[in-house]
Order: structure tokens, then sequence, then C-alpha cells
């Protein structure tokens, strides 16, 4: 269907692919992994015609319609949210409009010839048409909006009222309405909740009959969806047969392999090489130091690529708090709204939190998740009932608006050197070294960074802090899979107390041993980890 063969590609003095090859073939379910920097969506663009190979081809079967949704989203002005989605099969619209013209111009007398000829223009746009979908596009276009979690009441909102966000999943949504043959999603679940997750997983496995190729941070996500994983990496690609688990099992056997073979090879040249030097002054040895000079010279020396590069750290050991860290008194939250109502977020809820716990909180978008943790955090004020925090409470507090407090003009490194006055330049730069940031990047301006760097700053800025309880929101939004593995080491290994918000499950399920979740205004415990919550609920 598409193949890329013998690809090679520069930006700059980065050299992101060497003669590198990889085919997509029909139905077939990719995911896409490599670090940062790799050349991941330089693929995508190179598949989607955005930019051009320096050497090699790409080819594409014909009339293979593809889809792609980035991070990009574009500028979204003057049509409804359903219209901005419909705007994106803009050409089955045209096309529908021209087979009713083509039938109306049926029923009118014409020539035999002419009859024939309209025909099979006829013939071939119902075909087109319905290779498209295009009878079910405007159902199939509300389907997907209100899978993605926008109700059918706001498919006719502005789209300019929406934010950056929910603007992701209307480009996301226009993209799955088209019902391409080969759909490339980089990063669909960023900004999707729990619930949009779930369904989008479930539309993929049973909908979708094309092609699909995409980048994904959820581990989860990865394992339903792909049975082939190509790797970006050391210039080339690299593809495993299989879902994301088997993958880092069999990378895992593949580079030890491949460093026995290195070792062996070392050893043998090694053995060669001296010989070579302790006879090579040598008349009567002449010919056979010639002979393995010339062995050497053909044998193609196995590379060992480097290892990528990952966050390495864990949470210094905190000052012990007392055995209850948080007393909950019917506590309750309420909103007041602009146009004068009153929104009850959660109400009655009480309970303890012990040390040592870790605790997911839990529910539908829009339940008040984000906003029990900011009670909790002491971020906002409870409308009624009580925190009680116990003996010795020291919080950490982590959302994406904690990005917002990072001060643009200053750089990673004296960002965190005014987190921990009074340590040392080499403290300050191994903490910027265990979140990646390394030779100049650690003079990066904070306005500069992604989204992903931002959190990891934020996240280094929590190590210096002497903290006993973290309440973390959505920690591993922007996080690689690499690094949300890192971080779910260090908070396994954390020896204070964790009350966090996540939507990935891999995480939870790794993590949690109580479930709270919030239902209806109600806060509902369940006693025991996130498969324990989830069978509880048969979810």
């Amino acid at each position: 269907m598409i193949h890329l063969t013998n690809i090679s590609k520069q930006h700059g003095t980065q050299i992101l692919f060497r003669s590198a090859s990889l085919q997509i073939l029909p139905g077939t379910r990719t995911g896409l992994v490599g670090p940062n920097g790799a050349g991941k969506t330089t693929v995508f663009r190179l598949i989607n015609g955005e930019e051009n190979a320096d050497e090699g081809e790409i080819t594409c079967a014909a009339k293979t319609r593809i889809g792609y949704f980035s991070q990009n989203v574009g500028e979204m002005v003057g049509r409804s949210a359903l219209g901005e989605v419909m705007s994106a099969v803009k050409d089955l619209v045209d096309l529908g409009e021209q087979i009713r013209d083509m039938e109306a111009a049926m029923a009118s007398p014409m020539s035999d010839e002419a009859m024939a000829a309209l025909l099979a223009r006829y013939g071939d746009a119902v075909e087109r048409f319905e290779h498209g979908g295009g009878y079910d596009l405007e159902s199939r276009a509300q389907a997907v909006l209100t899978g993605l979690g926008i109700p059918p009441a706001d498919h006719d909102r502005p789209v300019e009222s929406f934010s950056g966000g929910w603007k992701m999943r209307i480009a996301l949504a226009k993209i799955l309405t088209q019902n391409p043959d080969v759909l490339l999603l980089d990063e669909p679940t960023n900004h999707l909740d729990m619930e949009s997750i779930l369904w989008i997983e479930d539309w993929l496995a049973e909908e979708f009959k094309g092609a699909l190729l995409m980048t994904c941070h959820d581990h989860d996500f990865m394992n339903r969806i792909v049975s082939r994983i190509i790797e970006v990496s050391n210039q080339t690609f690299t593809t495993y047969s299989g879902n994301y688990d088997f993958y880092l099992r069999e990378r895992e056997i593949r580079r030890e392999q491949l460093l026995a073979s290195y070792r062996r090879q070392q050893e043998m040249l090694a053995k060669e090489e001296e010989f070579i030097a302790r006879f090579a002054a040598r008349a009567s040895h002449a010919s056979q130091v010639q002979s393995r000079i010339k062995k050497l010279e053909k044998i193609e020396r196995i590379v060992v690529p480097p290892e990528q590069r990952t966050i390495r750290f864990a949470f210094p050991d905190p000052p012990r708090s007392g055995e209850d860290v948080i007393l909950l008194k019917a506590l309750a939250k309420t909103w007041h709204l602009s146009d004068g109502a009153v929104k009850s977020v959660f109400g009655g809820v009480s309970g303890m939190i012990r040390r040592r716990e870790k605790i997911a909180v839990v529910g539908v978008n829009g339940a008040g998740k984000s906003t029990f943790l900011k009670v909790l955090s002491g971020q906002t004020e409870p409308s009624g009932g009580e925190v009680v925090m116990g003996a010795n409470v020291q919080v950490g507090y982590f959302s994406q608006l904690s990005m917002d407090i990072l001060d643009p003009g200053k750089t990673v490194f004296d960002t965190l050197q005014d987190a921990m006055p009074h340590a040392n330049i080499g403290v300050v730069r191994n903490l910027c070294a265990a979140f990646l940031f390394q030779g100049d990047d650690v003079y990066k301006r904070i306005d500069k960074l992604s989204g992903g760097e931002k959190s990891r700053v934020v996240l280094a800025m929590l190590l210096t802090q002497p903290v006993n309880l973290l309440i973390l929101d959505e920690p591993t939004n922007h996080l690689d899979i690499q690094s949300r593995e890192i971080l779910l080491e260090a908070l396994q290994d954390f020896a204070g107390t964790l009350i966090l918000v996540s939507h990935d499950r891999h995480f939870l399920r790794s993590l949690v041993n109580r479930v709270f979740e919030i239902d209806h205004g109600q806060m509902l415990i369940y006693e025991g980890g996130y498969d324990y919550y989830l069978s509880k609920t048969s979810q």
C-alpha cells in the first residue's frame, strides 16, 4: 500500500534516517515508537507529502486516501463543531451533490452515446462515494463527536468557543470521520479523558477497517490496538511483529544477542590484531600477517547502538508524617456559575487517608476530580466540611496549571537553582541531567520548552522539596512511555502518601491500592487496587 524504500532524511546537521525502509500494508495496525527527536513525526510528514526525502523512494497505491492527525490543529473559525468536522469530507459532500445532479440528468432524454458516458461517470462516482462512506456522513460525524466527549447539545456551538484541548478533539473527529484507507495518528490520546480513550479504542478495533500507523504514550492503548511495532532509532526502522509488551521483551532479547555477538567479535579482533602486532616484523610470517590484515578489512564491524536516554530519578526519603495523613469531614464543593446558578461538584465526603497509601481519584470527565485535588492541596477552599491535615504532613502538588507558575524568561538551570538555593552547581546539574536536560539544554528558556519538557521541570522541582504527601493531577501528560515507566517506578518506591488523577490505566493498575470514585457528586471508596475497582464496577 505505502512503501518507504532506502529513505534518507536530514534536518540541519541532524541525520534522522540513512537508507531506511518501512511498509504499511492494508489492514495492518502499527505502533511507531522511539526516543524524542528520532524522527517519528517526520515519518508521518513524509507519508503525508508534507516533507520530501533527501534520498530514496516513497510509493503509494493509487486512490489511497490518507488521514493525518497531528498536535497542530490549525485555525478553526466560522463554523459549528459539526460543521468543522463535516468540512473535512467536503469532497464527499460535493460528490454526493454531483451524484444527485447526474441522477436528475438521467431522467432527461439524451442520445445513447451520451447516456453511456453519463452512466460511466455515475458508476465511478457512486463507487468512490460508497468507498468513502458517503451515505452515512453526517450521522458518522455526529457519532464520532459524541464518542470523543462533545455531546449533541454542543454540536452546533461555534468552534471558536471551545478551548484548545477540545479543539484537539474536533480535529481528531475530522480525521476519524473521513474513514481513510490509511490513518496516521500522532498522539491521539493527548487531551482525552478515560471515556473518550475507551471509545476510540473500540472504534479502532471494531469500526475502522483501514491501515493504522500511530504514536501513543498510553501503554494499554498501544497493547490493545497494535499488532506490530516499528521502532525509529539510530537512523533506521526496526520492525517487531507483536504489541508493545512483545516489543519491550523482544528488543531486550535482540540487544542481549547483539551484545553477545559484539563481545565475541571484539575477542576475535583482539586475537587477530595481537597476532599481527607480534609477527608483523618477521619475514617468516609475512604471508600470514597479510592474510589476517585482509581478513580484518573485510569483516563488517558490529555496532552497538547507544541506550535511549530516559529520566533517571528517585524521590528522596521524605520526613515521616503521622499515620493519619488527611481526615475528611463532610467535605463539599460548589461552583457559582456566571449565570447565577450553583453547581454541586461533590458533597458529604468523609473518610481517612493514611500514611503510605496510594490513591487514585477517578470519575467521568467533569465529575470534579481535579477540583477534589485542589481542595486537598489547599489550592481552593471547600464550600462545606473540613480537610484536617495530620501531624508533620508536607504537601507537594502537581497539575498542568503548575507549568503556568514557571517564569518564562528563566532557564531550566535558573529555575531549579531557585528551587534549591543552597545546592551547589553540581547538584543542580545532576538534577537537570536526571530529567534529560544535559549540556546546553540546561540553558533553554522556559518559554522555549515543549509541554513535556515543562512537565519534567515541575516534577524536578518537586524533588527539591521534603514532601511526604504527593498530590498529582495528570502527571503523565506529555511524557513519553519510557519516561512514564521511570516515573511509575519512582512513585512505586516513594515512601510517603500519594493521591493522583490519571487516565493512564497501566499507570493506575501498577501503582494504586485504593480508589476514590466521584459519581454524581458523591464519593465512593473502593478498598483495593484499580483492577479491583474495575471488577466491582464491571467497567
